[in-house]
């Protein structure tokens, strides 16, 4: 026959609820057991101290020993020795002569008989107990001589039947058991409160769930790319995966440690130590342009608060980019619409038949956009940053601003070294253009002014507008995130300058603001070369005799400096 399966407890809670009852019942009753065994040695051990002292007492009663004297003892002897058992609760008292000859017995029937029992020490003079079957049953007796000035002149036996002292004992294992099962009945009372709580703590999962999920977790944890960070109630870091370690610049002391003391920048430790969900918000670290996202964790109180971070560095960049091409795809509308103006119009003095202005015409414009090349190589034949300048003049044409490349400016060819990428060439300069353009846009004259030399402090980039100016107050706020004097767009304000601050520092640069010459704000960088990467900076081929556009970037009138020779970019305007 198959016994039924006894069904286990699923969860965690049930299981543990399961031991500690199984637990506790096994301690009852092994306790049980024991005071079991050892209250019944203790009762017959004080069984036989109680027999032992009564049948003393009766052997020294006076009266006892005058009966004995007289002819027929059983006659006194046998009405006191049922007082004697009544009085003490012994279950019997029997006197009876040297030989073992009852002269008492609760069963009067009995006496006369021979006493069952050894009475071999007492005639010895010797008082002992024993457990011995009588006619009553197993007792625990005492027996002990009658003496009579020195000589043994009868025995007396008291007994405490076995029933009597295993009653006593089973009442006593009985009250045990009762204030055991009472005490099972509040533990387990007090277990199942406790393992519902846990129940709740652990979602009702049981051991082999729990242990599951934590392999799932920890899998989950070193696979995910994106940075995630779990806080405590005390801002403290209680987990954070490989990703965020990395974003962060942080390595495994960061456990257990407070976000604050991570030295990380103050607008992202702002974020991070924040009791309000944050969403998508963009934070610049030294090397990195990351999307932070935070939201509290809550169950009744706050207990902490879970972090991802996003690495949108290279998109940030291709960002920069996109726009900086879409600039450049307006400006060369704007080209396109102009030149197909400017063709039309060489096609009309043809058709009139006045070849030989239309031939006038359209080499001017093509002596023009040449000279537009020219001008800008000939100060910075770096491919990069003259690709980036020419592109930053069509868009400055396009917006009304006028682009300026000082005559200090001289960078050749293959100077600069490796280790510095032209991405953050493009970020650097592209910005602090962009940024210039904004602030001299809707000027009288406006005009943004580009220098790029090396010296022996290593790369040197100026770009001077003719703006507002930067209030000294906000010198050092201008290049923090978010910081901007225009409102903010979809995509927000702020971010460029912070971009340039963080380029500049990868590079262990500097870079400040202060009032330019002519009004409005320079923006210097220096970027440090290797010493062999730096030359002395070459002298800039003039502009050829009779250009056009040479005399476009001079000092305008009322300017209270004297502005150097410089080489301005009209864009390819007629």
């Amino acid at each position: 026959m198959r016994l039924p399966r006894v069904p286990r407890p699923r969860s965690l809670a049930g299981q543990l609820f399961a031991m500690q009852a199984v637990l506790i019942a096994v301690l009852v009753a092994g306790y049980a057991l024991f005071s079991y065994v050892s209250d019944r040695s203790q009762a017959e051990e004080a069984a036989g101290r109680h027999a032992m002292a009564v049948a003393r007492s009766v052997a020294d009663a006076p009266s006892v020993r005058e009966a004995i004297r007289t002819t027929d003892p059983t006659g006194p002897l046998q009405p006191y020795a049922l007082q004697v058992q009544r009085d003490t609760g012994v279950d019997f008292v029997t006197i009876m002569n040297p030989r073992g000859i009852r002269w008492t017995h609760p069963d009067e029937g009995l006496i006369g008989q021979h006493f069952l029992g050894h009475i071999g020490p007492a005639l010895r003079g010797k008082s002992f107990t024993e457990t011995y079957t009588g006619t009553l049953g197993p007792s625990v007796r005492a027996v002990t001589p009658v003496l009579d000035n020195g000589h043994l002149v009868g025995l007396v036996s008291a007994g405490i039947k076995v029933e009597a002292i295993t009653q006593r004992v089973q009442d006593q294992v009985t009250a045990l058991l009762g204030v055991a099962g009472g005490a099972l009945v509040l533990g387990g009372i007090g277990t199942h409160v406790i393992n519902a709580r846990l129940r709740r703590s652990t979602h009702g999962l049981n051991a082999a769930e729990l242990s599951r999920m934590h392999d799932y977790h920890q899998a989950a944890l070193h696979a995910v790319r994106e940075g995630l960070l779990m806080l405590d109630g005390q801002y403290r870091v209680a987990l954070m995966n490989d990703g965020g370690r990395e974003l962060l610049g942080v390595g495994d002391e960061a456990v257990g440690r407070s976000v604050a003391d991570l030295d990380l920048p103050a607008p992202l430790t702002g974020a991070l130590l924040s009791a309000e969900p944050r969403v998508d918000e963009v934070h610049l670290t030294d090397s990195r342009v990351l999307v932070v996202n935070t939201s509290p964790v809550t169950g009744g109180e706050r207990r902490g608060s879970v972090v991802t971070l996003r690495d949108v560095t290279e998109l940030q960049a291709l960002t920069g980019e996109l726009d900086s091409e879409r600039g450049f795809t307006q400006a060369l509308r704007s080209q396109a619409h102009e030149a197909a103006n400017r063709l039309h119009t060489v096609v009309s003095l043809i058709e009139l038949g006045r070849s030989e202005e239309a031939v006038d015409f359209a080499t001017a414009e093509l002596e023009l956009a040449q000279t537009l090349t020219d001008e800008v190589v000939s100060a910075v034949s770096e491919p990069v940053l003259a690709a980036l300048l020419l592109g930053k003049a069509a868009q400055a044409n396009e917006r009304g601003v006028e682009l300026v490349i000082s005559e200090q400016s001289g960078i050749d060819d293959g100077l600069l070294p490796a280790g510095l990428p032209a991405r953050d060439l493009v970020t650097v300069l592209g910005n602090l253009i962009d940024n210039a353009m904004d602030a001299a846009q809707g000027t009288v004259r406006a005009r943004v002014t580009v220098t790029a030399f090396t010296d022996g402090s290593g790369l040197v980039l100026r770009v001077a507008d003719t703006g507002a100016g930067v209030d000294p107050a906000h010198a050092e706020a201008v290049f923090r995130r978010g910081w901007s004097t225009k409102p903010a767009g979809p995509a927000g304000r702020g971010l460029g300058l912070a971009l340039v601050r963080q380029a500049v520092g990868r590079h262990d640069g500097t870079l400040t603001v202060t009032e330019a010459a002519g009004g409005g704000a320079e923006f210097e960088v220096r970027l440090p070369l290797p010493t062999t990467a730096l030359t002395t900076p070459t002298t800039p081929t003039a502009p050829a005799a009779g250009d056009g556009t040479a005399a476009s970037g001079s000092a305008a009138p009322g300017d209270h400096t004297p502005a150097p020779v410089q080489h301005a970019l009209p864009g390819g305007d007629a």
